[in-house]
């Protein structure tokens, strides 16, 4: 009998796909089952449920740091998640896991109101229904994962004339917005920084992908380490996620994250599937219909997400005190204390 692809990474799925649907029955009695006609391969299915994974363990990840004990808890399920976002690449189109991503806001938000008792506003709850709307429009219409076979057929994808033009533009531009625009955009210097993260995010997925089948073609025993093409990508993903979290985290240091986050994860998101289509054909293969269909998915995520992010805060701050009011007429002070 032929040794089942990707062995490791299978495995991986399995145990995710039982420990979920184990949690599910153990506290809610849901029996958790998926029906062939919602997905088109089983590594969609794998995709899938690595990609949510991931967004459940760096959702659960994001506010464990406030609670000293439970801090390296926190690092191992972010940990995890990345692990697992990572692995759903080797399986899933981009069209599929990046947007998936907006549903670790929804478990960061969920687990904030239940572990630190945070309020979650009506709005919030509307939010996050939005995005779990949108993510199932998206997970229905994906479309079925192009079979690679080789690390030879991604280089040749990567180095076709189309992809070659966008790398081009992508890095040309990131350069020209680090040492042109950045110093001279004023207050629009957000927009930049989310500029630069984003492009260096969407040739960071593109190679995070490449080097994600390479894995998943090794394990199968084919190994694609010993071409000079896989570690290429490697040196690629490195880089550009070096640049990505410079800038993002310029971002977050500087301005509102309620505003930096759903912006990016727009930017992003959009970038991302543009270079996906691009290189790897994702959506060149489906009808008008279920592109729309996913649109429309991703749209209603985006609303969700902002809904979400603007509203997080609502309930949770106390009311100012009498003496930490200012007239509006700029005249009085704030009193000081003895």
């Amino acid at each position: 009998m032929a040794p089942s692809p990707a062995g490791p990474l299978v495995f991986l799925f399995d145990w995710l796909t039982h420990t979920i649907r184990g949690v599910l029955f153990f506290f809610f009695r849901i029996k958790v089952s998926i029906p062939e006609d919602m997905v088109s391969s089983i590594d969609n299915v794998r995709g899938l449920t690595l990609a949510i994974s991931s967004s459940a363990f760096i959702g659960s990840g994001g506010f464990s740091y406030l609670y000293e004990p439970l801090w390296w808890l926190g690092m191992i399920t972010m940990i995890l998640g990345e692990v697992a976002n990572f692995a759903a690449y080797a399986f899933a189109p981009a069209v599929l896991v990046t947007p998936l991503g907006a549903l670790s806001i929804i478990f960061s938000a969920v687990l904030a109101h239940f572990v630190l008792k945070e309020k979650l506003h009506m709005f919030g709850v509307v939010g996050c229904i939005l995005c779990v709307v949108g993510s199932v429009g998206i997970v229905l219409h994906a479309p079925k994962e192009r079979e690679i076979d080789s690390m030879s057929e991604i280089w040749h994808l990567a180095t076709e004339p189309g992809f070659i033009a966008y790398s081009c533009v992508a890095v040309v531009g990131v350069l020209f917005l680090i040492f042109w625009v950045v110093e001279r955009s004023g207050h629009r210097k957000m927009l930049v920084y989310i500029a630069i993260c984003s492009t260096m995010g969407s040739l960071t997925v593109i190679s995070v992908k490449a080097v994600a089948i390479a894995l998943k073609l090794s394990f199968s025993g084919s190994n694609q380490f010993i071409y000079i093409q896989t570690w290429f990508f490697i040196v690629v993903v490195i880089i550009c996620c070096l640049v990505q979290l410079n800038y993002l985290n310029k971002a977050l240091d500087s301005y509102n994250t309620a505003v930096v986050s759903p912006v990016y994860y727009v930017m992003f998101t959009i970038l991302t599937i543009f270079a996906n289509m691009i290189m790897y054909k994702d959506s060149f293969s489906r009808n008008a219909t279920q592109v729309a269909t996913q649109l429309c998915g991703f749209v209603t995520i985006v609303a969700g997400t902002f809904l979400l992010h603007k509203t997080r805060d609502m309930g949770n701050e106390p009311p100012p005190s009498q003496s930490d009011e200012i007239c509006l007429d700029g005249d009085s002070e704030r009193p000081s204390h003895p």
